[in-house]
């Protein structure tokens, strides 16, 4: 009998530990039933690997970086959530940084190498990812937000929209609930109807002040057109511009698919105009120019 509950204790424990990346919190374990001592028994002979107070690494001494941001949060207690870049990082919005864990109010946890936050959280703004109890994107992005140059947060909202986490306008919808929180502000202003549109390169990024520098409206972006996804549209033009990314546009098939899609259009009726890294990226001035002069050229024939 006594056999056939440490074997089910042990298969319960390796369950647990496979779904949390093998971090495991004391507490957990007790609350399975491991007795203390079989606890320091399991440290002594390596089966447990301490990572910080009260929580362990199973099996092995390295974790995954899952596995690092499982054992920050258990080692923050319970109501502890991964937030600001480490949630960012997680959600695979922003590079890899430190790790940073929200508390509750009034709680002090001390744990090197982690950045303790407090915040009352709402079970609105907490889920989990990877089984890790993390922030919301929402959430997430108010977080970062005051800690981002404003390239660096549009690029994360870009991310987070196109990875589909939360597009733009439930993003900005989602702030009524955060009015209070640092970084509302900053998001909000970024994602002013007027100024914002939704990209998905930097390349793209880099594009937009010349349009605007050109005398174009704002314009569409990711829209579908003729069953393509295009990067700008100017519906009342009848213009359609692409970046041409170095990544996206070095093979002859992925040269010829290019012209394919503006063969497409051009047969709907619409300009297709596309310009390349290098002219974006170091040829400003002329980019501009055509754009004013096709601008003009479309004008006068509508």
């Amino acid at each position: 009998m006594g056999y056939q509950r440490t074997h089910s204790l042990a298969r319960t424990v390796w369950a647990l530990a496979r779904l949390q990346h093998f971090a495991l919190a004391r507490r957990q374990l007790l609350g399975l039933g491991m007795h203390p001592q079989a606890i320091k028994h399991r440290v002594a002979v390596g089966r447990l690997h301490p990572v910080h107070a009260g929580v362990y690494a199973v099996g092995r001494r390295e974790l995954s970086r899952l596995g690092e941001l499982m054992a920050a949060v258990l080692a923050c207690g319970e109501g502890a959530v991964l937030s600001h870049g480490a949630a960012a990082e997680l959600w695979g919005v922003c590079p890899p940084g430190g790790v940073e864990v929200t508390v509750p109010p009034g709680r002090t946890p001390r744990r090197p190498g982690i950045v303790v936050h407090r915040a009352a959280l709402t079970a609105g703004h907490r889920t989990l990812r990877h089984a890790i109890p993390v922030t919301t994107p929402a959430r997430t992005l108010v977080d970062v937000s005051p800690f981002l140059p404003r390239d660096h947060l549009e690029r994360a909202v870009n991310e987070a929209d196109r990875l589909d986490l939360i597009d733009p306008e439930r993003l900005r919808e989602s702030l009524g609930e955060l009015g209070g929180a640092r970084g509302v502000l900053k998001l909000r202003t970024l994602l002013d109807r007027r100024t914002f549109t939704v990209t998905d390169s930097t390349l793209e990024r880099r594009f937009k002040p010349i349009a605007r520098a050109a005398g174009l409206p704002e314009p569409l972006t990711q829209q579908r057109v003729n069953g393509l996804r295009v990067d700008f549209l100017w519906p009342d033009l009848g213009l359609i511009v692409e970046t041409d990314g170095l990544r996206y546009h070095r093979t002859p098939a992925q040269q010829a698919r290019a012209h394919l899609r503006d063969q497409t259009h051009l047969a709907a009726g619409l300009l297709p105009l596309r310009f390349t890294h290098a002219q974006v990226t170091y040829d400003r001035p002329y980019v501009e120019a055509t754009l004013r002069r096709v601008a003009a050229s479309l004008s006068r024939a509508t």
